[in-house]
């Protein structure tokens, strides 16, 4: 019986929503999932929609959404329903809603250097089914995101920021920044990956596969 996974794709363009989600919808499609793609969070009011999702995909940078939209999002996932993203699609989307950012379990504050950073994100825990098998790998003029992040998710990958970048009182060397990572909100299972400012992040395979295997591993 096919997987039913909706893509939410909007909000700030320069995080190339459109290409980020084209990049993941034949992949998904390829695991037997049926998608749909909206370009609104007004498909979180839909309660009909939301029940018969087992994956909530986000690409949404900034933006707002209302009490009632995103009401309609944490009942789907409370209820069972993963939620997957990456990057500013589902860490930077709702700046003003801290019950969000607390599902998320992070939300990013800088990126120093901006998007000419050359850096490594180095697997924490490589027995996950998200990571085993895959090696660290080297993201290549994009952002390294430096984030606020709840101390109680499972962490998969890390980076660290070497002092190269920004103001070294504000970015101290050595500081290991978690950057995937998963967490529990009620029958509903997270995934986050930091990286993917735009679409060309994917074209590293490992990139891309981390987010794959984790939407997958997020499926209800």
């Amino acid at each position: 019986m096919s997987k039913h996974a909706l893509i939410v794709f909007g909000g700030w363009t320069g995080h190339t929503p459109k290409e980020s989600a084209d990049v993941f919808l034949p992949l998904l499609q390829a695991k037997g999932y049926e998608v749909t793609l909206s370009e609104t969070l007004d498909s979180y009011l839909d309660a009909d929609l939301m029940g018969r999702m087992d994956l909530i995909i986000q690409v949404w940078t900034m933006g707002k959404i209302t009490n009632e939209q995103w009401a309609g999002l944490e009942k789907a996932v409370r209820g069972g329903a993963g939620f997957a993203g990456f990057h500013g699609g589902i860490i930077d989307s709702f700046r003003e809603n801290t019950g969000y950012q607390f599902m998320t379990g992070g939300q990013w504050v800088a990126h120093p250097g901006n998007s000419d950073v050359v850096y490594q994100v180095n697997l924490v825990d490589r027995q996950h089914p998200i990571t085993r098998g895959l090696s660290d790998f080297t993201l290549d003029k994009t952002e390294q995101y430096y984030m606020h992040v709840d101390p109680g998710v499972h962490v998969l990958a890390a980076t660290t920021f070497t002092g190269q970048y920004g103001e070294a009182d504000q970015y101290a060397a050595g500081t290991v920044m978690p950057y995937a990572w998963t967490r529990q909100w009620g029958k509903g299972k997270v995934f986050v990956a930091a990286w993917g400012h735009t679409f060309k992040d994917f074209d590293v395979a490992p990139a891309r596969e981390i987010v794959l295997r984790g939407m997958v591993w997020a499926t209800r």
